[in-house]
């Protein structure tokens, strides 16, 4: 009996080469289930689990359906809404037009010092929130550095305004942003600028032409995740901006003021709120959700 005869010799010859088998990965069982997770680790695995769905479950078990409607369509929920809206996406907007040339700089530029400017680019990630607003007075206050500048020559105060908001919410929210966008530049192939370059264009418009449609994705993700994060500050705002009704007071502002007073309607301020994140999260399933 030759090669030939044989089923998988005449399967790799007509194929040009032996077929591969896919390998499972380890760990992983064919069938559904926990079968083949170690005991030590399940337990912990489904406590975590428990752990950050189960306060999730309680605000919805918690929610007052029946005073819901009365509850979001009162004059104060929609004007603490429209000024989130309105300010997160300001500020989205304020992190796109300078976040990007940044993340392009920590991606493609080499200069010294760079992984300090990347770390100081990434510190409003791990910074307390309070304590960004009270960096943001120290700056931008009527007495700052800069703010007192800013009032003497232009005129201009930002603490206390819905400027400020914005403010705030895009010193917590671009790291986001540059953090997502630097990352897809890292992985973009640098050769298609260079080729750009080499006929003629400038770096700026192989940027422009070459390199933007190829991190659009990343852009994206990035501002999506930007307003989101905006769209929640809590500590930065109330330090910086304040707590005014119709000008400073967003959502996040809003649930803190109606839990003192009516825990129900602080309930149903944050279910609005839940409902933002999860519509974040299916915007972003693609890239985050799938992985396998």
């Amino acid at each position: 009996m030759t090669s030939l005869d044989k089923p998988d010799a005449a399967a790799d010859t007509l194929t040009g080469g032996p077929r591969r088998r896919r390998s499972r990965p380890p760990g992983r069982t064919g069938s559904g289930g926990f079968r083949g997770a170690p005991l030590p680790l399940l337990l912990p695995a489904l406590v975590g689990l428990a752990f950050l769905i189960v306060p999730l479950i309680a605000l919805l078990v918690r929610t007052p359906w029946s005073d819901l409607p009365a509850q979001l369509t009162s004059a104060a929920v929609w004007q603490a809404l429209r000024l989130s809206l309105l300010c997160a996406t300001a500020a989205t907007a304020v992190s796109l037009v300078i976040g990007v040339p940044l993340a392009w700089l920590l991606a493609r530029v080499e200069f010294p010092g760079r992984g300090l400017v990347r770390a100081l680019v990434t510190l409003p990630l791990v910074l307390p929130p309070v304590v960004g607003g009270v960096a943001l007075l120290s700056a931008l206050g009527r007495n700052g550095v800069v703010g007192k500048w800013l009032d003497a020559w232009f005129g201009v105060t930002l603490p206390f305004t819905t400027a400020g908001v914005v403010v705030a919410e895009a010193f917590v929210a671009m790291p986001f942003l540059v953090i997502s966008v630097e990352g897809t530049l890292r992985a973009a192939d640098p050769r298609f600028e260079e080729a750009a370059t080499t006929l003629g264009a400038s770096r700026f418009t192989a940027f422009r032409r070459v390199t933007l449609p190829l991190i659009a994705p990343g852009i994206a993700a990035g501002a999506v995740l930007a307003w989101a994060r905006a769209l929640g500050e809590f500590g930065a705002t109330i330090t910086f901006a304040g707590n005014f009704p119709g000008r400073t007071q967003t959502m996040p502002l809003a649930v803190y003021l109606a839990l003192q007073s009516d825990p129900e309607a602080a309930i149903a301020l944050s279910l609005v709120l839940l409902a933002v994140s999860i519509a974040v999260l299916a915007g972003l399933r693609d890239r985050w959700m799938t992985a396998s």
